[in-house]
């Protein structure tokens, strides 16, 4: 079996189902997923399960299937262990991996046996060669709500560009702030001015948790539509419709990464920041290869 402790918010849900779907696509095990997290309290800000509005594969994991693995991973010496001598020595395929770094670890890809995933995994290099399946699983389980069908036929009928500001939890808490950083009024404006020259009469769709923000601070000289109708609950709407937009610029931020990635225009084109983490763990492997960083 597969099991994978599930963090955050939608996007980093999305970016940890992904990896370990596709771990237990290649090895025929069923994957299960640990919820614990949801009903921990601490420093972060909260958030709910939200894969459930997707076709996903992975079922609730048991307690006793939990405690297993973390009772070894409790284990300061088997922690510290390389994979190989972990598995020799204790004669188990029964693996707890928790991430290294932030950078993309292709060790990942050759696991077997009884899995436990513990981390971001934020990298398309996890999943690429299962993609159709993972697009498959990403669709939506029901139909868009009524408030936004109208938007979904404006965003068909234009050249539409998401734009994602992240702001939330990146400004109040201190921690997130200095760990993230905030994308600048310039990123955005340098982001529009780009993507105007190759896209005749772009039409903006921005989205925000903080959409009285966007509205003060972002004037983009072309038609601007600020997504205010969903509420703070129901990201999976704001995520359907940016997925529907035909280019995207995103935040440093996993919800609209997966917006962008989700796009099934064949010629969309996505601009990212250059600096995703404001403590110098960027990595070149979160952003795909045809997006353009600014």
């Amino acid at each position: 079996m597969v099991i994978v402790r599930l963090t955050g918010g939608i996007g980093n849900q999305m970016f940890q189902y992904a990896a370990a779907r596709r771990v237990s696509l290649v090895n025929n095990a069923p994957l299960f997923l640990d919820l614990g997290w949801f009903q921990e309290t601490g420093s972060w800000t909260p958030r709910k399960y939200e894969l459930d509005a997707f076709r996903i594969a992975g079922e609730s994991a048991s307690v006793g299937d939990i405690k297993d693995f973390k009772s070894r991973r409790q284990n300061a010496f088997f922690r510290r262990l390389p994979l190989f001598l972990k598995k020799r020595i204790f004669h188990t395929r029964q693996t707890h991996i928790i991430e290294k770094s932030y950078n993309f670890d292709p060790e990942i890809l050759n696991l077997q046996g009884n899995v436990y995933l513990d981390g971001y995994w934020q990298s398309e290099k996890y999943f690429s060669d299962v993609d159709s399946e993972i697009r498959r699983e990403f669709s939506f389980q029901t139909d868009p709500a009524e408030r936004n069908r109208k938007i979904l036929e404006r965003i068909a009928s234009c050249e539409s560009v998401s734009i994602h500001i992240r702001r939330g939890d990146y400004v109040t808490l201190p921690d997130a702030n200095a760990f993230h950083g905030l994308c600048t009024p310039a990123y955005y404006r340098l982001a529009v001015e780009q993507i105007s020259r190759k896209v005749v009469e772009p039409v903006f769709f921005v989205f925000s948790d903080d959409i009285a923000w966007a509205r003060g601070n972002l004037k983009l000289g072309f038609e601007t539509c600020f997504m205010d109708q969903n509420g703070p609950d129901r990201g999976d709407e704001d995520l359907r419709l940016m997925i529907a937009c035909r280019h995207h610029i995103i935040a440093n931020s996993s919800f609209s990464w997966w917006g962008a990635w989700l796009c099934s225009n064949p010629e969309k084109i996505v601009y990212a920041p250059r600096k995703w983490f404001n403590n110098g763990l960027d990595t070149p492997d979160n952003i795909p290869a045809s997006w353009i960083r600014i």
